[in-house]
């Protein structure tokens, strides 16, 4: 941290703030202190209080006690637009843009220029213009339909909309989650300018690089309690991580030790199996064979292909070409709905979108698929249900308290985790799971990890796709590998074989892979740890 931010005042001070939810104390005197001139993150796993704390300083959550103070002055944070107007600008994990207005009317929405005449468009779309070239996207259009551009970019004009206040504090809330590597590192180095400007910025990530990279200091939450605070260049990453899930980071390694031990090298019949499987537009013609008991990853850039085989696999997309082969017989998998009567189960990577339904309880989450399967006309009683369920809850540590709350007021990682439970309720032979722990905090990672090693020694064959290569290496028995919509490889996981082996296989133009490039041989060392969505 700079000498001058040293020496600075805080510009927000927080005391022993604590907010109830449902009779829950889910922040507990909580303290936090933002200076100009630094960047602060704010650290934990999901259900940590990390939006709630966020929320107390917008005034979006109310504060049960404590103190709030903005140059040193005493305040009670009632909205957004109060905040705004003392300099705090935010910028939402769900950002709060409208599709049917433009990309200059999202940006400058409630702060617009106006004349004697009413609002100046051209010098709305002026300062928009500018705000969107501070974070490198100045190829935008301000008059273009928000509708029209990709999540991406929808969240860049969010931040867009935060800058162009010109706040003193800036707070993000998982501002990368949707941003690819480029677009992420333009950010990162917008946050970096801004705090040379002398803004204070709250900067909430699961990417410990970026987090590592980009702040200055950090506090630690778990349980909605404060249970350290560092200076970011005076702690190790493993310490880091064992505060946040209050379990010592030799869990990772005994669960990459329990692969190794169980590593397979599948032989005989598949008991799923694609040749030539593709769709124009979507996937050339691809072979992948998956055995019992067996984890293969998908590894590749995000539109390499990976997701697309996978959806074409489980019969979320219908494939034009090709031939799907259940153990020896041939099936037509017109629907997830037909595949899932084949035992054949995948989790979608958008779990708000595609997975979780957010108006049912959690119960009715994870019976759902079941439900599906056995037809509406039977209902499962209430003590079937609840035989169901007690099945997962101790397994992926889903809390008993949440079983009648609605899953859209759950944490990202419990969402995922209760649409891994309602798949494996199904007792799939077959289990896809894309990025099923992007988003998520290491506990919920780490748990979900362990039941997919789990489901391989019990015979389940596994796909595992993640844009953190270091989980696939730690967890596949063997990976394939994608790019460009096409298979380009596939290796056979063991000690040569590591992030790196990976990267540089997907780096190199097809011609250089030798034909033994496809070929590694015994267990995974998970080295590496890098993210290449």
């Amino acid at each position: 941290m700079s000498s001058r931010t040293d020496r600075a005042a805080p510009v927000v001070e927080m005391y022993g703030i604590t907010v109830e939810r449902g009779g829950v104390r889910v922040l507990d005197d909580v303290d936090l202190t933002l200076h100009p001139g630094e960047v602060h993150a704010i650290m934990g796993e999901n259900g940590a209080g990390k939006s709630t704390l966020i929320g107390a300083l917008t005034g979006t959550v109310p504060i049960v006690s404590g103190d709030v103070l903005v140059d040193g002055a005493a305040r009670t944070p009632t909205s957004v637009a109060q905040s705004r107007a003392e300099g705090i600008a935010t910028v939402f994990q769900e950002s709060h843009l409208s599709p049917h207005l433009t990309v200059a009317e999202n940006v400058m929405i409630g702060h617009e220029v106006r004349r004697w005449f009413g609002i100046d468009w051209a010098a709305n779309r002026e300062r928009a213009s500018a705000a969107l070239a501070t974070l490198g996207i100045e190829d935008v259009d301000p008059r273009t339909p928000l509708a029209a551009l990709s999540p991406a970019t929808k969240q860049l004009v969010a931040v867009a909309r935060a800058i162009v206040l010109e706040p003193r504090v800036l707070v993000l809330d998982e501002p990368t989650s949707s941003l690819d590597a480029a677009e992420a590192a333009r950010l990162l180095g917008v946050v970096r300018r801004l705090r040379d400007q002398g803004v204070a910025v709250l900067f909430v990530s699961h990417f410990l690089e970026q987090v590592f990279e980009v702040s200055d200091r950090m506090t630690v939450l778990r349980g909605g309690r404060v249970v350290a605070e560092y200076r970011t260049a005076e702690v190790e990453r493993a310490e880091l991580i064992s505060k946040m899930i209050g379990e010592d980071i030799d869990a990772l390694q005994a669960l990459h030790s329990q692969r190794l031990a169980h590593h397979y090298a599948g032989s005989g019949e598949a008991t799923l199996r694609a040749t030539s499987i593709g769709r124009r537009g979507s996937l050339e013609p691809t072979d992948v064979d998956l055995a019992r008991g067996e984890v293969v990853g998908f590894a590749g850039l995000r539109g390499s292909g990976r997701t697309e085989l996978a959806r074409l696999m489980s019969g979320v997309e219908r494939a034009d070409r090709g031939e799907l082969w259940l153990d020896g017989a041939r099936v037509q998998l017109r629907s997830p709905g037909a595949a899932l009567r084949y035992r054949i189960a995948m989790s979608s990577e958008n779990v708000r979108e595609d997975g979780i339904v957010a108006g049912l309880t959690v119960r009715e989450n994870i019976v759902l698929a079941l439900q599906a399967l056995r037809g509406w006309s039977r209902p499962l009683s209430r003590g079937e249900q609840d035989a169901v369920v007690d099945t997962y809850l101790d397994a992926l540590h889903l809390s008993r308290d949440d079983l009648d709350r609605p899953a859209g007021e759950l944490s990202g990682g419990t969402q995922q985790k209760v649409l891994v439970a309602r798949l494996l309720a199904t007792r799939p032979h077959v289990l896809i799971l894309d990025e099923p722990t992007r988003g998520i905090d290491i506990a919920a990672k780490l748990d979900i990890q362990r039941r997919v090693a789990r489901l391989a020694g019990e015979g389940v064959a596994v796909v595992f796709i993640s844009s953190q290569l270091e989980e696939v290496v730690r967890l596949s028995d063997r990976i394939v590998v994608l790019k460009d919509r096409e298979k380009i490889g596939e290796l056979s996981n063991g000690p040569g074989v590591t992030v790196d082996t990976i990267v540089e296989m997907i780096a190199a133009d097809l011609d250089e892979l030798a034909p033994g490039d496809d070929d590694g041989a015994g267990a995974a060392d998970g080295a590496g740890g890098r993210d290449v969505t």
